[in-house]
């Protein structure tokens, strides 16, 4: 079993204080997030964009993964989340992520493409985590 860290830091009020958040590997230490960049666009991180570049991350190796499945290698996959916090029954909750996908296959059909972008959606570990969320795409071949 493989098991990753994450850490945060939370102080004060929820409107006025701040918080850092860091990582096992130190690529985040102590980055600032706080109300403002969740709910009212601020400079620092949040939860949600966090979740949205783990969620590209994930989708982009997932995706090399079963094109390698298939004798093939992109050589590049970009891929944009955007994830949508909203309110629900009184509190918040992700409702929605979407995946924009561009992708460049030297020899991939139309078909393998699809068929290669959606497997990479219901497979990768973070989508899995994500289910209750309606996650949709747009993948094109660059």
């Amino acid at each position: 079993m493989i098991k990753k860290t994450g850490s945060a830091n939370w102080k004060g009020s929820l409107k006025e204080g701040t918080g850092t958040v860091s990582t096992q590997t130190g690529v985040l230490d102590q980055a600032n997030y706080g109300f403002k960049s969740r709910f009212e666009g601020g400079t620092n991180t949040n939860p949600e964009e966090l979740i949205g570049a783990a969620h590209a991350a994930c989708y982009s190796m997932a995706l090399s993964m079963i094109l390698g499945q298939h004798d093939l290698e992109a050589s590049s996959i970009d891929t944009k989340a955007t994830v949508s916090l909203e309110e629900v029954d009184g509190g918040f909750a992700i409702t929605k992520i979407h995946l924009d996908v561009t992708a460049s296959i030297p020899d991939a059909t139309d078909e393998q493409f699809r068929e290669a972008t959606q497997a990479a959606k219901e497979g990768c570990p973070v989508s899995k985590v994500l289910a209750g969320a309606d996650i949709t795409m747009d993948a094109k071949m660059a």
